[in-house]
This record gives C-alpha cells, structure tokens and sequence, in this order.
C-alpha cells in the first residue's frame, strides 16, 4: 500500500468511527464474511464454499423422503457437519456486542446460523436470525424444541432420527434451507428494526441474496446513513455512504475500540 492509499484508508476509518459515535440507533447486518475470520467456512462463494463440494438438500426433497431427511441427519452428525462447532466469536462480534451493551446499537440482523452473535454477549432477543440457528432442532408442525446431543444420541442408537415425539410432525435443525420460506417474524422485525435506525451497518455480506439484501438499500432510502464492511466489492458499494474493503474484526475493533 502506498503512503497516499494508507492516509486515504486511514481517513475512511476515522470517518467510520464518527459516523458511529454520531448515530443514536445503529443496526447491523451481518454475513458469512464476520464468521470466516472465526474459521467457518462460507457457503457460497465459488471454488471455496461448502455447497460447491457437497449439494444442499433442498426443503421439499427434505420434506417428501424420509431418506433425504436421514441424509440431512447423517451429515448433521457425521464429518460433513462438524467442521466448526468449536469457533468461537472473533474481534468482529465482540466489537458489535459492544455496541449492542451500550445502547448505541439496537439490533443485529444476521444471515449466519451460527449463534456466533449470542457467544459473543448480545441477548437472543437483539439477535434476528434471518436464516435460523443450526445449534438446536425443532419440530416443524408443533415447532418442539430437540437439543441436537439428544437427537445425536438417537441418531448414533438407531440410526435415523424419528419423528416429533409430542405430535409426531418432521424434526429438523432449526435453519432455513434452500427452498424454504423466510421466517415471517424474524423478517417483520428486520423491516422494524431498519424503519427506526438512523445508521445501518453491514458487515461481511456480498449482498446478493434477497429479499435479505434489500434491508440496507430501504434503510438507505429511509435516510440512514449506509456503511459497508466486506472483503469484496458488493453491488450496493456504490449506495453506501463509505465502503470498506477490509478485514472486518481489525476495522470493527479499532472504530469501537475493543481488542
């Protein structure tokens, strides 16, 4: 990086930290890129993500074989699925935690499943989870609540996991799967939540999947100001007030301070 790109960085940081400390409502946005620098691997991206090796099982083969559904389970418990339940929240979340406890931020909308959010302090009820939580299962029809060591635990005795013990519907990890409709009560809180902030900042998103990606083009629109964070271009670079091509954990703990 030459010395004028370092003063330019530099100045793009200290306009970020500003921005923050004049917002009185942030909310966040958050994607696969916060939780990569914790060592999840990303889904998407090409040549990398994790559906480029393995083909997701679609919601309506999910629902209509019993198999694909033991397939789902098998790589749940087996090596498929066991690639990150050791991460552990990085400077990213901690620094948006931070933000969250001391009132200058409200909410993080999240597109990870990866509970990363809830490890890193921020309450359940401050956390949107537009795609689900992969920590915990539930029952599809009577929406019962499984740990999944238990439902690993019959898995491992029986070889598949049986039906809803209460109601005898389709238990599955509590994600949302390809095909599957977006959560109505998590996405009613989004659109509140991006009513009433007055800067909206997104954090490791490429922004290409909607309707999620279209919470900070409204807020935008709504007069918020627009802050993105992310390795790579986005297509909504060119709406946002500042647009950072950076690491987002170092970004993030230097603007709020926390290391």
């Amino acid at each position: 990086m030459s010395e004028t790109e370092a003063g330019h960085a530099d100045d793009d940081l200290e306009r970020f930290r500003a921005m923050v400390a004049a917002a009185n409502r942030i909310v966040f946005f958050t994607g696969a890129g916060i939780s990569t620098e914790s060592g999840i691997p990303d889904f998407r991206s090409p040549g990398t993500g994790i559906w480029n090796k393995i083909k997701p099982i679609e919601f309506q083969d999910f629902l209509a074989s019993d198999e694909r559904r033991q397939e789902s389970w098998r790589r749940r418990f087996g090596n498929d699925g066991n690639q990150w339940t050791d991460a552990k929240p990085n400077l990213g979340h901690r620094a948006v935690a931070k933000l969250i406890g001391d009132g200058l931020a409200t909410a993080v909308i999240t597109q990870n499943v990866d509970n990363l959010h809830q490890d890193s302090g921020v309450a359940d009820d401050q956390v949107i989870e537009l795609h689900g939580n992969t920590r915990y299962a539930k029952c599809l029809d009577c929406e019962t609540r499984y740990e999944l060591a238990d439902l690993k635990r019959q898995f491992e005795t029986l070889g598949r996991v049986e039906p809803c013990s209460r109601c005898g519907g389709i238990v599955k990890t509590a994600t949302i799967s390809f095909g599957q409709p977006m959560p109505q009560e998590a996405m009613a809180r989004a659109q509140q939540e991006t009513n009433t902030c007055d800067l909206f900042i997104v954090l490791g998103s490429s922004l290409v999947v909607y309707p999620a990606a279209g919470f900070p083009e409204y807020a935008k629109r709504l007069g918020a100001g627009l802050v993105i964070v992310n390795r790579q271009p986005t297509p909504l670079d060119g709406l946002a007030d500042l647009a950072l091509h950076r690491e987002i954990g170092t970004t993030m703990g230097y603007v709020v301070g926390v290391n």
